[in-house]
């Protein structure tokens, strides 16, 4: 099925022109632990890509269902022998344009590689009717990170979610958002639920389904009103998307801002109904708790506070970059 918007607005270049053409066949290859896609002829001509247009449906085991969402379903399966990650992204009856707008905004990342974002293997909206049915828009093979994310670690666990942990978790995301907005890629919907955890607790970001890609050296992109996928959870949506102005990387450190709060808090950000908190944040600048929570009076808490208040600071110019976070949080590590 073809995307209903130019794809040259959700994809490089590089990638784009190969979606929905048959000349790209060729099969991914195991090389080592991992899954790779050989040099492929595309237009006459030779192209290296990390990920294929193409599954080889016949190599497709065992498909287990460990989740679902809004616009898909994943399954846990196995691909060439080994454990990947199977998302079925199904049309919304409600909104079909947006589930089919997520479709393809899965693909964004697709071409970049970095331990703290979830790898793309391949992607199709060419399914078989042995392996589809008519609510499957296409089907997304990621690398299997596991079932565990940072909801289920900040409000599913008894045991303590210690310093040293919360605050590795919290420089893995700034890392894989540092290296997303670098590719111009905005993720829109950072939250615990779309940060896995690995078996060798490392936290990476998933779930594209939100992102946008801005044109290259554009910082902000003012959203077509065609794009009714661009959101993402209210909770952690930024005010200036709120206000229906323009996408940048800050919106994505307003978010990582919420989530910090939860890591180190582990309460819900805000009470009361979705439409009071929405006008709240907009109206009255309504934030998360951390003037009267103890939490933050401690040795490390006061330079939280004041991290916090930047991150999510209502003009998005105040915000600092992922790059500027970075060294504020080996600093709070140090300190432990």
């Amino acid at each position: 099925m073809p995307s209903p918007i130019p794809v040259t607005r959700l994809l490089p270049k590089d990638i784009y022109p190969s979606l929905d053409i048959g000349i790209c066949s060729s099969p991914l290859t195991k090389h080592g632990s991992t899954l790779q896609v050989p040099i492929q002829r595309l237009h006459g001509r030779a192209a290296s890509r990390p990920w294929s247009s193409v599954i080889h449906w016949k190599e497709l085991r065992s498909a287990h269902p460990v989740g679902s969402g809004g616009f898909g379903s994943v399954y846990r399966a196995e691909y060439f022998g080994q454990t990947v990650a199977l998302k079925k992204v199904k049309k919304c009856t409600k909104n079909k344009l947006a589930s089919r707008q997520s479709f393809w905004a899965e693909l964004n990342a697709a071409h970049l590689r970095h331990k703290n974002i979830v790898r793309v293997i391949a992607a199709t909206t060419c399914v078989p009717e042995d392996f589809g049915d008519e609510s499957s828009i296409g089907t997304i093979l990621m690398e299997f990170v596991g079932i565990k994310n940072l909801q289920q670690i900040i409000y599913g666990h008894a045991e303590p979610l210690r310093e040293d942990r919360w605050l590795r978790y919290s420089t893995d995301i700034i890392h894989g958002l540092r290296f997303l907005h670098s590719h111009s890629v905005v993720h829109l919907d950072i939250k615990p639920a779309n940060l896995l955890v690995s078996s060798e607790d490392i936290c990476k970001i998933a779930d594209f389904g939100s992102s946008l890609k801005l044109d290259s050296g554009c910082e902000v992109s003012t959203c077509s009103p065609h794009l009714s996928h661009i959101g993402g959870t209210y909770t952690h949506r930024a005010p200036e998307l709120l206000r229906g102005e323009g996408v940048s990387p800050k919106a994505d450190i307003f978010s990582f801002g919420i989530t910090l709060w939860q890591l180190i808090t582990r309460e819900q950000p805000y009470t009361g109904e979705r439409q009071h908190v929405l006008y709240a944040v907009v109206a009255h600048n309504l934030r998360p708790s951390i003037q009267t929570n103890p939490v933050f009076e401690s040795q490390l808490g006061r330079p939280c506070k004041a991290l916090l208040s930047r991150c999510w600071s209502a003009d998005c110019s105040c915000r600092p970059t992922a790059l500027e976070l970075l060294p504020h949080l080996e600093q709070l590590r140090s300190q432990i």
